[in-house]
């Protein structure tokens, strides 16, 4: 243990551990051993930003960058390496120094190393630098063999996950792996997002992905790490295969494997599913938003017979029309609530547009799938007009059927609970139409449905007969 100083005692501690290290690069007095203490006691320090100031410095990271790439020592290499990622982590400024100082494909090429500990501690400081700094990332692909590396680095993880390896999948729980597959995932996806021209690169990678999200199973909660960072690394490569990476190595389309075309969205459906429940409503606008992303743009390029899956699996079935939609406890039930839910701002139009996508983007089928009481808002923001004729036959086709159903809400007519009231006076009958009349002319401005009041049409049929005012 390394006794700890604050305030000026600090700094000077600081500025003589970085001194000696700096001086013994010139001249080699210390041993490996004492090299490392040093820069433990310096890790240490840095921890916090307080008195840390000469580790910020040009001077500071320039000799801990000799230590960290040109040594020749392992261990003392990555103890330098994480003075810099706790550097680049804590100040910001410190980044840009460290591309300045060119050591940009000095990490990109550690990541060829088999060791967890330097693909953490590299891809943690190639992950830093996608902020706040310049770091040409398609020149180290290009020279830096930096997106071989991380698909190398990931397939490595994947082989766990392979049904001939020697070890469950299920104990791939080593920390320092599971810390450096995720660190690896989320420079991936910084990469792709950022340089949306480089995700071709990495299309290598996407069945080892799936692999591994799908052998790893369903933890609780369902979306730790690094299974979120697994399905955001997905959502910025070529899933389409619109340039033929995949089928150029894999002889298909990894998100669609032909042994089974479905295991990919069914196994992120259950994600989703279970995730709803696991995560308290106010956290699921950023939790589940990837994953709902992802089953959209798997279900956009997938064929008809795992659309049709997917529609079975999300949207409600006839069963749970027995009750109004959204009162059942099923997936489709929880999705329709949160498309209404004033805790998920974010997640509602992303919601509506998966159901409304899984409805072939018709409105009249949508109505159908949800009831005009979910269906109803999506539509009118998106400036959708409802055909005039859908609510009609949306009631004529599910007659047909033997079903008829409420459109409004869903349920089946035949089990709606008779209502348990007095009769309505003639002063709440007048009150009622009138309510009616201002909600379908409210109804009628918006475009939405061109509808006929029915107020108005039963006055000028003459089934409505105005008394006089002394009448009983």
């Amino acid at each position: 243990m390394f006794s700890q100083k604050t305030g000026k005692a600090k700094l000077d501690d600081v500025t003589r551990i970085l001194a000696e290290l700096k001086a013994n690069l010139d001249i080699s007095k210390l041993t490996a051993q004492q090299t490392r203490q040093l820069l433990e006691q310096l890790k240490v320090y840095g921890r916090s930003v307080e008195n840390s100031d000469p580790i910020f410095t040009t001077d500071g990271l320039q000799t801990l960058g000799q230590y960290a790439f040109n040594g020749k020592d392992t261990a003392t290499s990555q103890e330098a390496l994480r003075c810099i990622a706790n550097a680049l982590l804590l100040q910001p400024k410190a980044r840009q120094i460290l591309v300045d100082l060119g050591h940009g494909p000095h990490a990109a090429e550690r990541l060829e190393s088999e060791s967890a500990d330097d693909e953490f501690l590299a891809s943690r400081v190639l992950f830093l630098m996608t902020y706040d700094a310049n770091l040409d990332y398609p020149q180290l692909v290009r020279e830096n063999h930096l997106a071989e590396n991380i698909n190398t680095a990931i397939a490595r993880h994947a082989k766990r996950y392979s049904r001939s390896a020697r070890r469950k999948s299920q104990e791939h729980t080593q920390p320092m792996d599971l810390m450096a597959l995720s660190e690896t995932l989320k420079l991936l996806f910084n990469i792709t997002h950022f340089h949306a021209d480089l995700s071709e690169h990495f299309s290598k990678s996407i069945p080892n992905i799936f692999k591994i999200l799908v052998r790893k199973g369903i933890p609780q909660p369902p979306l730790t790490a690094p299974i979120n960072y697994l399905v955001n690394a997905l959502l910025n490569l070529d899933l389409e295969d619109v340039r033929g990476q995949q089928y150029r190595c894999f002889g298909q389309n990894a998100v669609l494997p032909m042994f089974d075309q479905k295991c990919n969205a069914e196994h992120l459906t259950k994600v989703l599913n279970k995730a709803i429940v696991a995560y308290p409503e106010a956290e699921l606008d950023n939790t589940i938003a990837p994953v709902l992303t992802l089953i959209r743009r798997i279900y956009e390029i997938a064929p008809e017979s795992v659309k049709k899956y997917m529609e079975r699996a999300i949207l409600p079935t006839p069963e749970e029309r027995d009750k109004p939609l959204g009162r059942s406890n099923t997936l489709s039930s929880r999705l329709l609530n949160l498309s209404t839910s004033a805790l998920t701002p974010n997640l509602r139009g992303s919601i509506s547009s998966m159901l409304f996508e899984l409805s072939d983007k018709d409105a009249s089928k949508f109505v159908q799938n949800v009831g005009y009481g979910f269906a109803s808002g999506f539509l009118a923001s998106n400036n959708i007009t409802m055909p005039e004729n859908a609510m009609e036959a949306h009631a004529n086709a599910q007659a047909e059927r033997g079903v008829p159903v409420n459109p409004i809400t869903g349920q089946r007519l035949d089990k709606e609970e008779p209502a348990q009231t007095e009769p309505m006076t003639q002063e709440e009958k007048e009150r009622e139409a009138e309510r009616l009349f201002v909600l379908f002319e409210r109804l009628k401005a918006t475009g939405v449905m061109n509808v006929q009041n029915p107020v108005e049409a039963a006055y000028r049929s003459g089934r409505i007969e105005e008394l006089p005012d002394d009448s009983d």
